[in-house]
């Protein structure tokens, strides 16, 4: 069965040393994903992430990593990790090709929707998402886990609310309006409580968090409340469960020996509130800790066999989280 995965950073990653293309694509096994792998897996789709602003890893503790970038820091770091993939595209020889249309959704390859995780590149005239847009930009998160100028990303606390800091901004709003007159989808992944609650408002079509969890069954305030679960039903989105081990767990912990069970249970739990159609897969390849049993990406199979059996998804609902929930949900944003 082929597979849609709403969030990967592997340009991040590759971003981040030598001549990132030939490794990514003759597979040189590094990370979570490269195109053989995906290849293997049945890995058909993916939104790939651009993410701004990699400070020293020793100021990780010290807050200057949930700073926000700078303007021209992000911009050069989006218009490198956007090249990336366009690049990739290039020398894939027809393997890999990003995605701008429904149609390029289809067919044989990776089809590969560039997103824009934070929206730090994009000053306030909003010059640098036409670009972005031009280059093929067809989704956007207003933040990443820290505050910006356009909305208030969580923090990591755990345990913790989602309810935490204002909504958007009016520049934020303006961005949201923006995107949807572009065609751009919003996610509403990494932001909090009151800014999901104003892109409910603004966007009028489905609700989509492209690598999220249930807050109920691990709180941390990167997942969804019931009420927000019950919000993306209600307006036909969906929410990309994320494979990190710290967004699964009861307890939080970045615990890599945590069973494939525990996504198929934030999946069966989405699918009690919000219905099965609300259920999707956003991975976080490359960008966190994956369970032990999954792996990397070519572990994409055997997840979905533990859905079947443990989440209870028949062939129908299970085609739809692999990959048909995200076509719909796309369909919707991108017919402007």
């Amino acid at each position: 069965m082929r597979v849609f995965d709403g969030h990967n950073d592997v340009l991040s990653r590759l971003t981040h040393g030598g001549d990132p293309a030939p490794g990514f694509l003759t597979g040189d096994g590094a990370g979570h994903l490269d195109l053989p792998r995906a290849e293997a897996a049945g890995l058909g789709g993916g939104c790939f992430a651009i993410f701004s602003c990699h400070p020293p890893e020793d100021s990780y503790d010290t807050g200057a990593y949930f700073a926000a970038a700078p303007l021209e820091q992000a911009r050069t770091e989006a218009l490198a990790q956007a090249a990336l993939l366009l690049r990739l595209e290039r020398e894939s020889g027809g393997r890999l090709r990003i995605a701008r249309t429904l149609a390029d959704l289809d067919g044989d390859g990776l089809a590969a929707v560039l997103h824009l995780e934070g929206a730090e590149p994009i000053g306030p005239a909003l010059d640098e998402l036409e670009v972005l847009h031009a280059a093929g930009l067809r989704s956007l998160g207003l933040v990443w886990s820290r505050p910006n100028a356009f909305a208030t990303g969580v923090p990591f606390g755990f345990p913790g609310s989602p309810d935490q800091g204002p909504g958007l901004s009016d520049r934020g709003r303006a961005l949201v309006r923006a995107c949807r007159e572009r065609g751009i989808l919003v996610d509403v992944s990494h932001l909090n409580e009151r800014g999901f609650w104003d892109v409910a408002e603004l966007l009028g079509g489905p609700l989509v968090a492209s690598h999220s969890a249930a807050h109920a069954l691990c709180a941390s305030p990167r997942n969804l409340t019931d009420d927000q679960l019950r919000a993306v039903g209600e307006r036909g989105g969906i929410v990309g469960i994320n494979f990190h081990v710290g967004f699964l767990r009861a307890d939080g912990e970045e615990d890599a020996d945590t069973p494939l069970e525990r996504i198929a249970e934030h999946a069966a739990y989405v699918a009690e509130l919000a219905g099965p159609a609300a259920v999707a897969l956003g991975s976080d390849f490359d960008g966190a800790t994956m369970p032990s049993a999954l792996g990397d990406v070519t572990g994409l199979p055997a997840l979905l066999d533990v859905l079947r059996t443990v989440g209870g998804f028949g062939e129908e609902a299970l085609a739809g989280v692999a990959h048909g929930n995200w076509h719909r949900v796309l369909a919707a944003a991108w017919d402007t």
